[in-house]
């Protein structure tokens, strides 16, 4: 009997999910790139408590998901890709390429528009990063996300698998980029040819308004590149660097009602902040 992935959809992500989560949870322990100063229980049972909540919201408020919508678009002839003869792999290839560019541009978006960075920031005031700042996100950021990525499978008609594939690249590279792991120098130059490595994305975390304002890519790198937003190294060094922002840095703010209030909390940008260049 021939087993369709997709009839296995939630069970492929959790499994992957959780997999990953847990191999560089203990790799970044067996190699970190970064001393730690806030104990682990602290910030990771919070911002695990945090992405249960999103994975909560998320089912309740969309009766279907990416991957469901993109199986109902190819039965009922919606979008360009089920206009389009291809080939199924071609059309793999071009939807995952197309949807990490919308999540780029996303991404950007979230950066310049002041609301949505109000959102977004509670990602950036994580004050370290580790793997678990690969999940944590604003439940209103996610939602948004979700309902961008459904406009998209709309639109474009893409294979359900390639959804499937490209969901399951993105959370787990979202766990890897953000994980406090130390990588051989010139390991991280070939990778970061083709993935956003630890050190490509942690410039991404600096307290540095040019320094956050760039390598925006979550998965792979050559968006930065291409448009202009790449970074190699952050000013101070890896190990030198400050993460996070200037506010929202006590331990308090470490918690999750904190958190999830923080959109409400002040101005959108930090005063002192410097400008990107």
């Amino acid at each position: 009997m021939q087993i369709d992935p997709l009839d296995h959809e939630a069970a492929i992500r959790v499994t992957v999910f959780l997999g990953v989560l847990v191999a560089f949870a203990l790799a970044e322990i067996a190699a970190p790139r970064r001393r730690r100063e806030i104990p682990r229980l602290l910030r990771w049972s919070n911002n695990l408590a945090l992405v249960v909540l999103d994975a909560a919201l998320v089912r309740l408020a969309f009766p279907v998901l990416a991957v469901g919508l993109a199986v109902i678009a190819r039965d009922r002839g919606w979008g360009l890709m089920n206009l389009i003869d291809l080939p199924v792999w071609a059309a793999i290839v071009i939807a995952v390429l197309l949807f990490d560019l919308v999540i780029y541009l996303q991404h950007v978006v979230f950066h310049a528009v002041p609301v949505l960075w109000r959102l977004h920031r509670m990602h950036h005031a994580d004050p370290e990063i580790d793997v678990t700042t690969g999940i944590r996100f604003h439940p209103v950021e996610i939602l948004l996300s979700m309902a961008l990525k459904l406009a998209v499978v709309a639109v474009l008609g893409p294979p359900a698998v390639a959804v499937l594939i490209f969901e399951v690249l993105l959370n787990a590279t979202s766990l890897f980029n953000h994980s406090n792991l130390k990588l051989p120098p010139r390991l991280d130059a070939v990778l970061r040819l083709f993935v956003v490595t630890p050190d490509m994305h942690r410039v991404h975390h600096s307290i540095r308004r040019e320094e956050t304002d760039s390598n925006y890519g979550f998965n792979l790198p050559w968006w930065d590149r291409l448009l202009g937003t790449y970074r190699a190294a952050p000013r101070d060094g890896h190990e030198g660097m400050t993460i996070g922002l200037t506010r929202f840095r006590s331990r308090r703010d470490l918690w999750l009602d904190r958190m999830l209030i923080q959109p409400l909390r002040g101005r959108a940008r930090d005063k002192d902040t410097p400008p990107a260049l």
